[in-house]
């Protein structure tokens, strides 16, 4: 087993900023529950019927509470996002840690089977993977340049390479064309088309690869 370097913090921000910061773990852990059955209702119900207060009644907790921490359900979608790319790059981590040894194929295979796992697998993950399906406001991120940010600080680490603005850009173009191309397989099947997800796979090691060898 290969231990894996730690990826450095991103310089931007790893999660929205709340109405409201949990200071003590049962707030800590009421946060939790509100994410949850945001999630949980997103599979159920769909973003544009999500409402702040089914996901009070079904976290179990006053609405007050949820307007605590967000002013709005597109609030409480983005802080779902950033959780589930926290967890994203956590299960990354976890998996690469476990392998003999990694190499740029395996890195690349784990980034790929880790987001295709959590898109079958994770409640509301199908709607609010790393983004809001809603309009964008002033000063919102792109999704895809925090998770692009993310993946080469943890594939340079455990590579062994610079995190430099060549390989952020070759990690940034991936992201873009894996992010197409998933959206059709998952189009094409609930559980995403195996032929899709092996050309994707096939794209990213031919192109990426070779700049994380």
């Amino acid at each position: 087993m290969v231990p894996v370097p730690q990826p450095s913090p991103p310089d931007r921000p790893a999660q929205p900023a709340l109405r409201r910061a949990p200071v003590q773990q049962r707030s800590a852990d009421r946060l939790a529950r509100i994410l949850d059955a945001c999630a949980e209702l997103l599979d159920e119900t769909g973003y544009e019927q999500l409402s702040t207060r089914a996901v009070a009644l079904r976290a179990g907790v006053p609405i007050g509470s949820v307007y605590r921490f967000f002013g709005n359900k597109r609030a409480m979608a983005a802080a779902l996002a950033h959780r589930n790319l926290d967890r994203y790059a956590e299960r990354i981590t976890a998996r690469l840690a476990a392998l003999p040894a990694v190499d740029a194929r395996r890195a690349i295979d784990t980034v790929l089977d880790e987001y295709i796992a959590m898109k079958r697998s994770v409640p509301g993950f199908a709607l609010v993977d790393f983004g809001v399906p809603s309009p964008g406001e002033p000063g919102d991120e792109d999704p895809n340049h925090l998770v692009a940010d993310r993946l080469c600080a943890l594939l340079a680490a455990t590579l062994d390479r610079p995190a430099d603005e060549a390989l952020r850009r070759k990690v940034l173009v991936g992201v873009e064309a894996t992010d197409a191309l998933l959206h059709l397989a998952f189009r094409v099947g609930p559980t995403g088309d195996p032929a899709l997800i092996a050309e994707t796979r096939e794209l990213l090691h031919a192109y990426l690869a070779p700049s994380l060898a």
